[in-house]
C-alpha cells in the first residue's frame, strides 16, 4: 500500500491549509444544578474546576481502573455539560452515567442524534470558522454563514457542533469559506503521526489510563474520589504499568489488528497503521513493557517488522 495522489493532497491540505471532516461521535448531555458535582465522582478529571466555556479530557473507568471510554468534557453553560466520545462506547457510558445519577438533581440524556460534529483541521481552521484561535477544549457559541454552532478548540484546529438538521448547511458554508472536505484516512495519518491514542484503535475496555499515556492530560490526583480511583492512584504512586503506548516504524504497510511478537512472545496488537507522506509506514500500539524503544517486533504473518520508538515520532 502506498499514499495515493488524492490522499497525499488531502494530507497536504490538513498540514498547510484546512480540511473539514464530518465525524460520528457519541454525545451525552448532562444538565441540572448537580451536573458538575455528579460527574466529579464519575470521571477521572476535575470537572468542578471548569468554568463556563472551558473543557478537559477525561476517562470513565470501571471499578478495577479499566477504561469504559475516554471523553471530552465541555462546560457549555452553568447547568449544562456536554460529553462526547467515540461512537462505539457511547451506549455503555450512557448506561453508567444514567444508573449512578438516581437521587441527584441531574438529567443525563443521549444527544447523539440531535448534534452533528464537523472537524476543521489545519492552520487556517480559525480563519475558516471566523473565530479567534481557541485553546484546546475552550468552547464558545458562534455562527458561520448564518448557522449557529458551538466552536471547540482542538490540538489541530476547531471542532464545530451544530444541530443535526443544520449539518449540511454548515458544511456548505465551510467549503464556501475555503475548507476542503477530507477523508477519515487522511485524518488518521495526522493522528498517528501525532502519537494520539484513540479508543477502538489502541485503547479498549481492557486499557488502563497509564498504559495509554493519557494520565497527564486526563487524570486529576487532587480531586475527590471517583470510580476506579484507587487503582489509578496506586499505579501512579507505587507501581509501573505492564504496558506502554509506543510508536512503530514499520518495514512495510500492515493492517490494524496484526499481532506483534518479540521472539515467540506476543507483546501487543497493532492499532492505527498508516503510510505517512512524511514518515513512511508507521503505527501505534500498546505493547508490553519488554518491547522497549529500539526493539524489533514481528508484525503479523507476512514478514513485516517494526522498530519500537518512543513518542512523539522523530
Amino acid at each position: 500500500m502506498s499514499v495515493t495522489v488524492e490522499l497525499d493532497a488531502q494530507y497536504r491540505q490538513l498540514r498547510e491549509e484546512c480540511g473539514v471532516l464530518p465525524r460520528e461521535r457519541g454525545v451525552i448531555a448532562v444538565t441540572g444544578p448537580d451536573g458538575a458535582e455528579y460527574l466529579q465522582g464519575q470521571v477521572t478529571n476535575d470537572v468542578e474546576a471548569l468554568a463556563v466555556g472551558e473543557g478537559q479530557y477525561a476517562a470513565l473507568l470501571d471499578r478495577k481502573g479499566h477504561m469504559q471510554t475516554d471523553m471530552r468534557v465541555l462546560r457549555v453553560a452553568a447547568e449544562e455539560i456536554q460529553v462526547d466520545m467515540e461512537a462505539a462506547p457511547k451506549d455503555q457510558a450512557l448506561r453508567h452515567l444514567t444508573m449512578y445519577s438516581i437521587g441527584r438533581d441531574v438529567a443525563v440524556a443521549d444527544a447523539t442524534a440531535e448534534r452533528a460534529l464537523l472537524s476543521l483541521i489545519g492552520p487556517r481552521a480559525a480563519e475558516i470558522a471566523a473565530t479567534p484561535p481557541l485553546p484546546e477544549f475552550a468552547n464558545e457559541s458562534t455562527a458561520i454563514g448564518g448557522t449557529a454552532a458551538l466552536a471547540v478548540g482542538t490540538r489541530d484546529g476547531i471542532d464545530l457542533f451544530c444541530t443535526a438538521a443544520d449539518r449540511d448547511k454548515l458544511l456548505a458554508a465551510l467549503l464556501e469559506a475555503g475548507a476542503v472536505e477530507v477523508t477519515p484516512e487522511a485524518v488518521e495519518i495526522v493522528r498517528v503521526e501525532a502519537g494520539i491514542p484513540r479508543f477502538g484503535a489502541e485503547m479498549d475496555a481492557g486499557t488502563m489510563p497509564a498504559e495509554a499515556a493519557i494520565v497527564e492530560d486526563a487524570v486529576s490526583f487532587t480531586k475527590g474520589c471517583y470510580i476506579g480511583q484507587e487503582t489509578v492512584a496506586r499505579l501512579h504512586y507505587k507501581g509501573k504499568p505492564n504496558k506502554h503506548l509506543r510508536g512503530l516504524k514499520l518495514s512495510a504497510a500492515a493492517a490494524p489488528g496484526a499481532t506483534l511478537r518479540l521472539g515467540e512472545k506476543e507483546v501487543g496488537t497493532l492499532g492505527g497503521s498508516v503510510v505517512s507522506p512524511a514518515l513512511g509506514p508507521i503505527g501505534l500500539a500498546i505493547v508490553r513493557r519488554e518491547a522497549e524503544p529500539g526493539t524489533e517486533l514481528a508484525v503479523g504473518e507476512d514478514g513485516v517488522t517494526a522498530e519500537v520508538v518512543a513518542l512523539p515520532f522523530g
